[in-house]
């Protein structure tokens, strides 16, 4: 089993840390059918993927609300990614980076237009063990941002059979799976 990548003095270049990321969408995000609609926007070509290279949060605030306007601007992109590569390696300081990107959100009347989700390579659900095979639902390679459109998200839900069971379903069938072999598809991207 590969190990995960220790931190390292030099990052790999932007198209491979892309690369990396689209490997982990198609194996993990929806092999594992962890978002039953990601593989429409994987196919169609409508993910954007920014990379952000400072853990500074004005610096990445002003990056997401960039992406927002990129949003803003192009109907064919759907949904965007930003990537931190080496940055908020500590899960509390980017719990923070998602709290500041939701005000962000709400202090620029883009609440109800925009939601973002969050992914990290450490990702730990609140009331969840570290070793919980239920938190690669959320671990990625690096710390990331999922930005989407909510009125995108609303249709697909509105026609996806019981969507408040994802996340349940999600959890179980990472658990069902194990934390040695859900580690091991995750690892695979690199």
């Amino acid at each position: 089993m590969p190990p995960t990548p220790p931190l390292r003095k030099e990052l790999p270049s932007d198209e491979t840390i892309v690369t990396q990321t689209q490997a982990w969408l198609k194996n993990v995000v929806i092999g594992c059918n962890f978002c039953p609609f990601a593989s429409r926007e994987v196919q169609r070509g409508s993910i954007h993927y920014e990379i952000v290279h400072s853990d500074d949060m004005e610096t990445c605030m002003e990056a997401m609300f960039a992406e927002c306007e990129r949003l803003d601007n192009d109907e064919n992109i759907e949904t965007t990614l930003v990537i931190f590569p080496g940055m908020f390696r500590q899960f509390v300081d980017y719990l923070d980076l998602i709290e500041n990107c939701e005000n962000m959100l709400e202090d620029n009347d883009y609440d109800g237009i925009y939601q973002v989700a969050g992914f990290h390579e450490d990702y730990q659900f609140a009331d969840a063990p570290a070793d919980d095979p239920a938190n690669y639902t959320n671990r990625s390679l690096y710390p990331m941002l999922h930005l989407l459109r909510e009125s995108s998200l609303d249709n697909a839900l509105a026609n996806y059979p019981d969507p408040e069971n994802i996340p349940h379903r999600n959890m179980e069938y990472a658990r069902n799976l194990g934390l040695k072999q859900i580690k091991l598809l995750r690892d695979s991207c690199w």
